[in-house]
């Protein structure tokens, strides 16, 4: 079972404004908001006090623990922990944001597709696929299929052949999510695995102004437990993060399942696993998932 795609409110913006959106956010928690489950202010066994102030000697950054976080979204998005194999892949999952393909579910209505192809185009003009620039830039906020269809599907398999999408697919996901992730959990304070968790959320909803972006569910967790750049525990503050993420998870039925944070990013922050150090085991909507 495929995760469905990030919130239908995020809209295309230049890595300049990505990461001033990363920097928006407050301290305080606004009226009204969703009830977060309690957390310990300290952690309860100086072991585990000790894990928790252990400064990774890499960063999810690293190669090593870059491809343990490929796998991880992996397991969510496909159901697989074979994430090369999903440059390839291409459907309409009826979430209300058009085509999601590709390794990060680049997504045909939240234009992170169409930043895709424009770069393709500029690395190799007149590949398979830029015939459809001027129908992706029309459905860009839509689900719509426009000039898409009925080719589109069979062509972006095609080009998942070329080095070159392949290449332009894992720059995309590095500047508009997996480099911003990481450079703002660093600067929190935060080891591997907070690196990856604000990570999986951006993949999921984006870091638009809406209540369920990236930066508001921050916002929201800050609001609760001050970050390790702060003075904060690490371990109270992924906490409270993911308190929050899955409450944003709620409020819409695309992203009922909590299973990606509840058996997973849970899993690993519960045994104090905070460079998300092998072996790991986890799971995803129920199906089971190893890393050696």
């Amino acid at each position: 079972m495929r995760s469905l795609a990030r919130s239908t409110t995020r809209r295309r913006f230049t890595a300049v404004g990505v990461l001033l959106g990363l920097t928006l956010a407050g301290t305080s928690s606004p009226a009204g908001a969703m009830p977060l489950r309690d957390v310990p202010l300290e952690y309860p066994t100086s072991k585990a006090v000790a894990a928790d102030r252990v400064v990774a000697a890499v960063g999810l950054d690293d190669p090593a623990k870059k491809e343990i976080a490929m796998k991880i979204v992996s397991s969510a998005e496909n159901s697989s922990l074979n994430w090369k194999a999903q440059y390839k892949y291409i459907e309409d999952i009826n979430d209300g944001r058009g085509y999601t393909a590709g390794i990060i579910g680049f997504c045909s209505g939240t234009g992170d597709m169409l930043d895709l192809v424009e770069l393709y185009q500029a690395r190799k003009p007149g590949n398979v696929l830029a015939k459809y620039l001027p129908a992706l830039r029309e459905v860009d906020g839509t689900d719509s299929h426009a000039g898409l269809d009925p080719n589109y599907t069979r062509d972006w398999k095609t080009a998942a052949n070329d080095s070159v999408f392949k290449a332009a697919q894992n720059a995309e996901r590095d500047r508009v999510y997996f480099n911003p992730a990481v450079s703002r959990a660093k600067s929190d304070g935060l080891g591997v695995l907070g690196q990856f968790i604000y990570y999986d959320a951006i993949v999921m909803h984006g870091n638009g102004g809406d209540s369920t972006s990236f930066g508001s569910i921050r916002k929201r967790a800050r609001g609760k437990a001050k970050t390790p750049a702060e003075g904060g525990n690490q371990t109270t503050y992924l906490h409270a993060f993911l308190d929050a993420r899955v409450w944003a998870m709620k409020q819409e039925a695309a992203h009922e399942d909590t299973s990606r944070v509840d058996t997973a990013q849970r899993v690993f922050l519960n045994k104090g696993n905070l460079n998300l150090n092998t072996p790991l085991d986890w799971k995803v909507y129920g199906d089971s998932f190893h890393i050696g």
